[in-house]
């Protein structure tokens, strides 16, 4: 089972102050970890919700929480997106001018070319950016969603541009490995094709397969649901996460979601080929095979043998 520890606390904080934009379950996530790691001395959380800042406030988990984003930003070292990546130019265009030179922008976007091309352009010269993916989530979001061990034995990916300053990199990885991250450094392009097939085809195919289920629910008079086995329910965790969020993701890494389908739906053929045929051992060996890297998974502990992965009910 992963260690659900976090690392001890820093002994200094690595920034005075770091603002939070969107408070979901990644971005109040951060705010809780921030804080029970003693990463900045001062923490803001800024959205566009009243309803969900006041909720904010009421669960005391920042210092300071505002709608208003020119304020929530102005004093700010870091300042990390956590919005919808379709969202990311227009809260990058909302907030530019706030900024103050020397500071680090950050995201926590699913995919990372497409949030590279809306952010960077809007941000002013003396201004840092630093891409980030924390591979960590679950279906739940909103500000109660969040909490602070949400990352820990998770990978967190950074994909700097280049000539970002190596030393920012690195304050970065701290931080990330302070909510107890893995950090990997890659390549945008890369990333986005990683994460393809990893996540993001993955959770389209659990939206079709539910989707599908949802229809023949009326023909097998509720016996899909009735009789669901644990797969099924493992791809109706998978779909009931936020459509907003996901929306966004497949229109904003359109070319690698597709290149990944392509080749999915390659070996799809294959396999209808295999039954249709009676090929046992094509079959045989395609379970071998996937059989082991589940057992890596396990190896590296991305996995738990907690209820619903570790996920709070």
């Amino acid at each position: 089972m992963p260690n659900t520890t976090l690392p001890t606390p820093l002994a200094q904080p690595l920034f005075d102050h770091i603002t939070i934009v969107g408070a979901g379950l990644i971005g109040s996530s951060i705010v809780r970890a921030v804080k029970q790691q003693n990463a900045a001395k001062h923490i803001t959380v800024v959205d566009g919700s009243q309803q969900v800042i006041d909720r904010v406030a009421a669960l005391k988990i920042a210092d300071t929480q505002t709608t208003d984003i020119a304020s929530g930003v102005r004093d700010a070292d870091l300042v990390i997106l956590c919005v919808p990546v379709g969202a990311m130019g227009t809260v990058a265009e909302a907030m530019a001018a706030h900024l103050k030179s020397g500071a680090i922008v950050s995201d926590v976007g699913s995919t990372k070319a497409s949030v590279i091309r809306q952010v960077a352009p809007h941000l002013p010269k003396g201004v840092h950016f630093i891409p980030a993916h924390p591979v960590a989530g679950t279906e739940y979001s909103g500000p109660d969603a969040g909490f602070s061990t949400l990352f820990n034995n998770r990978w967190s990916i950074l994909t700097p541009t280049d000539g970002t300053d190596q030393a920012l990199v690195e304050k970065m990885r701290t931080l990330w490995e302070s909510f107890g991250s893995n950090v990997e450094i890659m390549e945008p392009q890369h990333h986005d094709l990683v994460l393809a097939i990893t996540s993001h085809v993955p959770h389209l195919i659990a939206y079709n397969i539910v989707g599908t289920a949802a229809d023949l629910e009326k023909v097998t008079q509720s016996e899909v649901i009735k009789f669901s086995a644990g797969g099924f329910r493992d791809f109706t965790r998978i779909a009931a996460s936020d459509p907003t969020m996901w929306r966004d993701v497949f229109l904003n890494n359109r070319e690698a979601v597709l290149e990944m389908l392509g080749r999915f739906n390659e070996d799809i053929a294959v396999l209808t080929r295999a039954i249709r045929n009676g090929d046992g051992d094509a079959l045989f060996e395609l379970f071998s095979k996937t059989r082991t890297i589940r057992r890596n998974i396990i190896t590296h502990g991305q996995e738990t043998d907690e209820p619903n992965f570790g996920r709070r009910q």
